[in-house]
């Protein structure tokens, strides 16, 4: 095993299109989901400006705002943004197979955030990429590796299709109790949210200021509707500059990328009750016997509600936020708490399931950043 630089053992690939092709895959940053190694999503025949190109198994790196930790291995040949550094492995040096896993690392991630320049929407060159250090054993351990690491990726996926057939089977069970997000086939009405819930509601003067509560970053709330409310703080390291919640509050992430990809949850299990946290959070609080968590959170969780979030988002670059009136003016039909309860019921054991599933991929997750943190460990 040795030590090398990316230049090494990969370039930047910069071909570009010389003549339209509409049956060429088209893939801006928009299509490259974080921390995902694989690319799924791309557009064909759309119009577009992107010239530079790519060949099936180049590895396209977003280099506009690499904290995103976007990078993924092409399927197919195509054409791409210009904020995507296509990297190609250099034959006998490194298997296109194994590249991935150089790139897609948090160390590798850590050092092209801090080689980026630029204040709203930093990017990274390929001229500091280039010089990122890392181990590489020989071509054919390389192999071993290679075989091992997909193996590990493929079953991350089948759990992560595991968790989405969950929640899809949940949104159906909404639609069906409820109907259709923004719509009243049930001739409930068509409150707003701010009738429905209370939204952001401001701290209690009552509060026990000798006690610790949960602190809950913004990383301790998952896509999949998580929250790790194990990191407890005394009242007086955050009682300022923290949004409040309370138990079986919801929370919403506004700000971009988080809110986008799905970051929310119902906050359960808060030490003393209490929770503190990110001022990227909304927080919506049900109001007894006209609400409840579960009902309001998976309202946040359907694809049409983020994405009216997303056009009503303020701000510029990297600090766009979805303003609190968005929530509050959101039309939602109201159903009758019974029957709120009864799907928190189902949802609540459909938790279970996820849980259990989640806890595997985590545990196998970090198995799979250790395989690459012992045998391609680089410089941050």
């Amino acid at each position: 095993m040795s030590t090398v630089k990316l230049s090494d053992v990969a370039i930047e690939a910069r071909e570009t299109l010389k003549t339209k092709d509409s049956t060429l895959p088209v893939v801006g940053l928009e299509h490259i989901i974080p921390e995902q190694i694989r690319l799924a999503n791309w557009d064909i025949g759309i119009e577009n400006t992107f010239t530079k190109t790519f060949k099936k198994d180049d590895v396209l790196f977003g280099r506009r705002r690499a904290y995103l930790k976007k990078a993924a291995i092409a399927s197919s040949d195509g054409i791409c943004s210009g904020n995507i550094t296509v990297i190609r492995a250099i034959e006998n040096k490194i298997l296109p197979e194994l590249l991935p896993f150089v790139i897609q690392n948090d160390i590798f991630f850590d050092y092209a955030v801090g080689k980026s320049a630029g204040s709203l929407s930093p990017r990274v060159k390929w001229e500091h990429l280039a010089s990122y250090q890392f181990t590489l054993p020989s071509l054919e351990e390389q192999k071993k590796l290679a075989q091992t690491l997909w193996s590990v990726v493929d079953t991350m996926e089948s759990y992560k299709k595991l968790l989405a057939k969950t929640d899809e089977m949940v949104k159906a069970k909404f639609v069906e109790m409820f109907g259709e997000i923004q719509s009243d086939t049930k001739g409930w009405g068509l409150p707003t949210l701010s009738n429905c819930c209370e939204i952001n509601p401001s701290k209690p003067k009552d509060i026990n200021k000798d006690k610790e509560y949960s602190f809950v970053a913004m990383t301790s709330v998952s896509e999949a509707g998580f929250i790790d409310t194990s990191i407890y703080k005394p009242y007086s390291e955050i009682c300022k500059g923290f949004t409040y919640f309370a138990e079986n509050d919801v929370l919403f992430a506004k700000i971009t990328p988080c809110m986008e990809n799905g970051k929310g949850c119902v906050a359960k299990n808060l030490f003393n009750g209490i929770g503190f946290g990110s001022t990227e959070f909304h927080v919506l609080r049900p109001i007894d016997n006209i609400s409840n968590p579960y009902w309001l959170y998976r309202i946040t969780m359907f694809s049409v509600f983020r994405k009216l979030a997303e056009k009503n988002m303020t701000g510029t670059g990297g600090q766009k936020r979805v303003p609190s009136t968005f929530l509050a003016n959101f039309k939602i039909s109201l159903p009758p708490i019974t029957l709120q309860k009864q799907f928190a019921t189902f949802v609540q054991k459909s938790e279970e399931s996820k849980s259990a599933i989640q806890s595997a991929l985590d545990n196998l997750n970090k198995v799979y950043k250790k395989i690459i943190a012992e045998n391609l460990g680089g410089n941050s």
